[in-house]
């Protein structure tokens, strides 16, 4: 940043960002907080509770800076609610926060901002953006290895970074806290939120069960053998070990969701193990990183990074990995530099 700009922080009601925006004042910026209003249901955690919006509204007036509330609920509803319920329903395992990121905070309100003259928008990701050599933007791990993340931020490009600002990227979690404990703020030691926003704790059966017609179908071994039956494959997903409704006497995994049959499949760990991967939507920071020699791929939000080789649309791990689950991100890296990435098919 070269001098004093005006910017939209997006303010959940957590501590990342009400620090952001208390960074971004001392430094100068002419700084307005706006919450998004996205989900109209039922809801207990996340960013979309009154109680978010109202410790949100409460750090804004702390800092004394402006605080909107923008009513983004059908276009949440459109890009992350339903797509999270039809990926569910055909055996997949979305990542609403991506979609969120991708279509909401990085989409809908970057777009409200521009077309209220901001120069920027800021968000309390643990990431960082960097400016390189060449005048180009990079996408880096965030200083909290442990609270890294770029892992969800892997759809920004050149025009995004260039107006995002990410000021928590470059302290630990620790230093944000005791950061916001100095201002007095009263999200200091506020719990982090752990689940889906738009779903109570414990609810997602509930939730995808009222949206998606019960379909039962059968539980079999890699054999094909019946070892038991099911409700309804939505609340399966590859790898899962727990809740699988079957008593077989050793550890089994679910390998396979057929949502035309209505079929899940359960497998010994090495079942689920595979030499690569196929990725759609996919999206680089700069430029494709395929052919490079020192890649290296995460498949889950603070799952180890592994080395791997891309062609552009397939990602093939140096020994093989557990199975990714249809709709999580599979996100590359070149050291600590987000370069890409896209969703496993």
């Amino acid at each position: 940043m070269s001098g004093p700009e005006r910017v939209l922080v997006a303010m959940s009601g957590g501590v990342d960002s009400s620090v952001a925006a208390a960074l971004l004042l001392e430094h100068g910026h002419d700084v307005t907080g706006v919450t998004l209003k996205l989900w109209g249901g039922e809801s207990d955690s996340g960013c979309c509770s009154v109680a978010d919006v109202e410790d949100a509204r409460r750090v804004a007036a702390q800092l004394g800076v402006p605080h909107y509330v923008f009513n983004l609920t059908d276009t949440f509803d459109d890009t992350v609610v339903e797509p999270y319920v039809r990926d569910h329903a055909a055996g997949h395992t979305p990542n609403p926060c991506v979609e969120c990121n991708r279509s909401i905070k990085f989409g809908a309100l970057f777009r409200r901002a521009e077309a209220l003259g901001f120069d920027a928008v800021a968000t309390g990701h643990h990431a960082r953006v960097a400016t390189e050599p060449d005048g180009s933007y990079a996408l880096r791990r965030g200083a909290d290895a442990a609270k890294d993340q770029s892992y969800v931020l892997y759809m920004l490009g050149q025009g995004e970074l260039a107006r995002t600002r990410l000021p928590v990227g470059e302290l630990t979690k620790q230093d944000v806290r005791a950061h916001a404990t100095r201002l007095g703020l009263r999200t200091a030691a506020k719990p982090e939120s752990m689940e889906v926003c738009f779903i109570t704790r414990g609810g997602r059966r509930t939730f995808l069960s009222e949206r998606i017609p019960a379909r039962a179908g059968e539980v079999v071994d890699t054999r094909g053998t019946t070892l038991g039956a099911h409700d309804g494959i939505e609340t399966f997903t590859i790898g899962q070990r727990r809740g699988l409704g079957v008593a077989t006497g050793e550890r089994k995994y679910v390998v396979d969701v057929d949502a035309r049959t209505a079929t899940v499949m359960l497998g010994d760990r090495t079942d689920l193990l595979r030499d690569s991967v196929m990725v759609r939507d996919v999206t680089f920071v700069g430029a494709s990183p395929a052919g490079r020699g020192d890649l290296v791929a995460q498949t889950r939000s603070h799952g180890a990074p592994v080395p791997v080789s891309f062609d552009g649309e397939t990602v093939q791990f140096g020994t093989p990995q557990p199975r990714v689950a249809p709709g999580q991100v599979v996100a590359l890296y070149v050291g600590d530099a987000l370069v890409g990435g896209g969703i496993a098919t």
